[in-house]
């Protein structure tokens, strides 16, 4: 049985009850339940949880109260699991704040864990042992990829590029933001095109990387633009899902490379990427679905897809000015994005289909495998366990 905690979003709950179906049935948990009674690594999970929650307190009053909320709660989560170990613990993203908690509880419990997410294409969901983004279970040797898609001749091809045939840019939530035709991208002259992400999402809290923030992004690019050949440029533009503008920080930026970068709120994310040179990103989607138009892309933060080969990694300030010195000489290996890309689509993202009544289905002998290598990885704490 499964244990998830609740979505409060229909698609979500839909996602765990098929779970739950898999797993023989499951415990729908609507909050998280709190226990003073704390642990030796009570103090450190709660801090490093809060440290990356979306909802930063804005006093400091407030961030005590959050804290100890967030103590308390793992505390609680593991104890649950320590009563129940055989349940499984299932939560949605399960990266930041008061799910991270619950995750951690549920892991130091030595119960088996899945983390759920939607996934960057279409018509697939993330559901991993290990947790989603940077933190999941796909290998990082490039090599395991060729080895795989070289096993079998049915897994050599364009069959993958079939992922990205309903892909569309996000809808915008702000009207700063949107996904218009933007006129004719070619007159504008080479560019690299970089797709900001939101702010206090849990790709740059957690996985940011040197550049730390949006806005530290954006700094570094201003810094290294002087090193762009004559006639190039980098084009920008803010998610459409991020509540708050980066006003200041594109006004900066904007000014710093005198003419160098370019902001482009309007034109569709997919058009400024298939218009582009390449994609630069610290670890945004949109460097992975950049593999449909055949762009090289630059990664700053850490993502699981930035591996010698698929992608150029710029791992400071001086890599970043090198590649912007020679955007002409970005590359990647076409083979090597196949056998990837192939893997993704028949290996780890299982296909998700949504019916009339909202009701979620996946293949339940996908979420059988997926429950056996969480009950594989389960292991109760040890003493010398390293903090995540």
């Amino acid at each position: 049985m499964i244990a998830y905690l609740a979505g409060w979003n229909r698609k979500k709950d839909s996602i765990f009850a098929a779970l739950a179906d898999a797993a023989g049935g499951g415990r729908r948990l609507a909050f998280i339940g709190l226990s003073f009674r704390g642990f030796p690594e009570s103090s450190e999970r709660a801090t490093a949880a809060l440290a990356v929650a979306k909802r930063q307190p804005s006093t400091a009053m407030g961030r005590v109260a959050k804290y100890h909320l967030i103590r308390a709660q793992y505390n609680w989560s593991r104890r649950y699991f320590t009563r129940h170990p055989d349940l499984v613990a299932v939560c949605w993203n399960g990266l930041t704040g008061s799910r991270r908690v619950f995750m951690e509880g549920a892991r130091d419990a030595g119960a088996a864990r899945l983390f759920a997410e939607l996934a960057p294409f279409p018509g697939r969901i993330t559901i991993d042992p290990a947790g989603v983004n940077a933190w999941n279970s796909l290998p990082r040797d490039p090599d395991h990829y060729r080895r795989w898609a070289a096993a079998d001749p049915a897994r050599q091809g364009n069959d993958w590029r079939a992922l990205g045939a309903d892909l569309t840019a996000r809808a915008s939530r702000r009207a700063d933001v949107g996904q218009g035709d933007g006129g004719n991208l070619a007159a504008a002259g080479p560019f690299l095109f970089c797709p900001l992400q939101v702010p206090n999402d849990s790709q740059i809290t957690l996985f940011g990387g040197w550049a730390g923030t949006v806005s530290g992004m954006l700094r570094a690019l201003a810094d290294a633009a002087d090193a762009l050949p004559e006639g190039w440029h980098i084009r920008v533009k803010e998610h459409p899902s991020a509540r708050t503008a980066l006003t200041q920080a594109l006004d900066d930026a904007v000014t710093a490379a005198a003419g160098k970068i370019v902001v482009d709120n309007r034109t569709d994310t997919f058009a400024q990427v298939a218009a582009s040179q390449g994609v630069i990103t610290i670890n945004s989607s949109v460097g992975l679905q950049a593999f449909f138009h055949d762009k090289p892309v630059v990664t700053l933060g850490q993502a699981f897809f930035a591996l010698p080969g698929l992608v150029m990694r710029a791992d400071g300030p001086a890599a970043l000015r090198a590649v912007l010195a020679a955007p002409d000489r970005l590359a990647f290996d076409p083979a090597l994005r196949g056998a990837f890309m192939t893997y993704l689509d028949r290996v780890y993202y299982p296909r998700m289909q949504t019916g009339p009544d909202g009701a979620v289905t996946i293949d339940s002998a996908v979420l059988a495998d997926r429950l056996d290598q969480a009950r594989q990885l389960a292991r109760p704490l040890s003493p010398d366990a390293p903090l995540r």
